[in-house]
């Protein structure tokens, strides 16, 4: 990642439909090479953040910058550097997949050859299905074509609102791996908006939270779970001998709660290696220490703390 130069520059950003306060005063940077993470609950503000991203909708106030540039100065030159998807995206039913990439590449200005069209459609995991109508897809499959048709104009950013809704377990990974490749071998820089937490913590580098308009958080996705205190399951052999050494102990005011064969615990950052050793040394078989720590546990505590 190259932190000099800021792809997105989202200062004092607002916006207002009639009484409501939709964004409020949101600022928020992405840099080259980032996957940025785009988080908040449902009303919180991102698709209508996205909307000005693009140029959709006005802000009410506040500038937005794309690879440096004023958004309201350079509309077309810098949206012609982006691929989005927003939403459910449309296409022509009764046309093939390969069909509409092919129109849609015209519409975009740009020359796409047909090697092009097929190996974006191989890239989503549609190939197979290129000259199947689009009315024969199921809502997770035109996901992926309208994912293909954001990468037809081999863009530089990438905006992705909510990329994985209605894709099952199997689409979702397909979809985190393609990110995954986009930016690491293909240094596109993506902002990303999910709800799927778990997503967002495999794949992105950085974040923000956002609730109610405002920003809420944001930073390295590392730094801000490191400022949580660590939940880590011990699972052991002899869990009554092993609950009894604890409960004997000082260990007993970090234990959360118990399951079978386990014990959870909340610990600071260097405790977990003392706690297992104390097991060791207490004669308990010690088969597993997991973090179970999530970005989905500290975003609902950051959003349940801005509601207060």
């Amino acid at each position: 990642m190259n932190s000099e130069e800021k792809i997105i520059e989202v200062t004092s950003l607002s916006k207002r439909f009639n009484g409501l306060m939709a964004v409020d005063d949101l600022h928020l940077n992405v840099y080259k090479g980032d996957v940025f993470g785009f988080l908040g609950p449902n009303g919180a503000g991102k698709s209508t953040t996205i909307r000005m991203m693009l140029s959709l909708i006005k802000p009410t106030k506040g500038t937005i910058k794309l690879f440096g540039k004023p958004l309201i100065s350079a509309r077309k030159e810098l949206l012609g550097r982006v691929g989005a998807i927003v939403e459910s995206p449309d296409f022509y039913l009764y046309l093939s997949a390969r069909k509409n990439l092919e129109i849609l590449g015209r519409l975009s200005g740009k020359d796409i050859s047909g090697r092009k069209i097929m190996e974006h459609l191989e890239l989503v995991g549609l190939a197979e299905r290129a000259d199947s109508k689009v009315k024969t897809f199921s809502h997770g499959m035109k996901q992926r074509l309208g994912i293909a048709q954001a990468l037809l104009h081999d863009p530089d950013l990438i905006i992705l609102d909510e990329p994985t809704t209605g894709l099952d377990p199997q689409g979702i990974k397909d979809i985190r791996d393609m990110i995954i490749n986009l930016s690491r071998e293909q240094s596109k820089t993506i902002f990303i908006s999910s709800h799927i937490l778990q997503e967002i913590e495999i794949i992105a580098s950085r974040m923000i939270i956002i609730n109610k308009g405002k920003t809420i958080v944001e930073g390295k996705v590392e730094d801000l779970l490191n400022t949580e205190k660590l939940k880590v399951k011990i699972d052991v052999d002899e869990f009554d001998k092993a609950k009894d050494r604890i409960t004997q102990s000082d260990w007993k005011n970090k234990l959360v709660r118990t399951n079978e064969n386990s014990m959870i615990f909340e610990l600071e950052q260097n405790e977990s290696a003392e706690l297992n050793k104390f097991l060791v040394e207490s004669g308990i078989s010690v088969n597993a220490v997991v973090p179970v720590r999530s970005l989905e546990e500290y975003f609902l505590k950051i959003t349940e703390e801005s509601y207060r």
